[in-house]
């Protein structure tokens, strides 16, 4: 039968010193604060079409709690294995719907490793190299932002004035595709503009023998 005195001696308040408060403390306060430059670092290089303010939350939330689990883990050898079953589990079925989201959160998860493993200028200056890189690149702009001309023409001879309009006014002009049909030829063509003046859409629009003219934007991935 177990006794009073039994209960005292469980492994489980054992357990209950294991880590030492003021690492904890200093843990937790690092994990949070290093969050936070992660959330401000994302906020900055966001270039999706809806911003979600709650993955933000979730890089500090992230960076926090694996602290938690590495610390729990460093102290006791048969809670690292446990953990590590217990882990093995865990399934995840949100999408990712930007490509650079998946480096974010390997970022807090990896401060919050390495923070928890006492490594505290690797995880300072590792995520300001990170943040520095990523500013740097990510927002980098490109000097001629790529267009969409959608051309409806009527004959030949009016597909190629239109052409050379467009050829005038623009840097780069490449064909994508073309949709020949009676009486209506259709373009679709890939241009750098000059500057930002538009206007010559509508002159395209108005020469003989175009019945249409579309200009588009995109943002797309392509080869300068």
């Amino acid at each position: 039968m177990i006794s009073f005195s039994d209960i005292f001696k469980s492994s489980f308040l054992e357990n209950i010193n294991a880590v030492n408060m003021v690492d904890m403390v200093l843990c937790i306060l690092l994990s949070f604060a290093i969050g936070l430059f992660i959330f401000f670092i994302y906020r900055k290089t966001y270039q999706g079409v809806l911003y979600s303010s709650s993955f933000g939350v979730t890089l500090i939330a992230l960076t926090m709690i694996t602290s938690l689990v590495i610390l729990a883990v460093t102290s006791n050898v048969v809670l690292s294995l446990g953990m590590v079953g217990a882990l093995s589990i865990v399934r995840f079925r949100t999408a990712i719907k930007e490509p650079l989201d998946i480096a974010f959160l390997f970022w807090s998860i990896a401060v919050g490793i390495v923070l928890a493993a006492g490594m505290l200028p690797l995880a300072l200056f590792g995520s300001l190299f990170i943040g520095v890189i990523l500013l740097l690149f990510v927002n980098k702009k490109s000097h001629t932002n790529p267009y969409i001309i959608l051309v409806t023409c009527t004959d030949k001879a009016a597909e190629d004035r239109a052409k050379e309009l467009i050829g005038k006014n623009t840097v780069k002009s490449v064909t994508k595709s073309k949709t020949a049909r009676p009486g209506s030829i259709e373009l679709n063509l890939d241009v750098r503009l000059k500057d930002d003046n538009t206007d010559f859409i509508n002159e395209l629009g108005a020469l003989e023998g175009v019945q249409s003219a579309v200009l588009v934007s995109y943002n797309g991935e392509y080869m300068g």
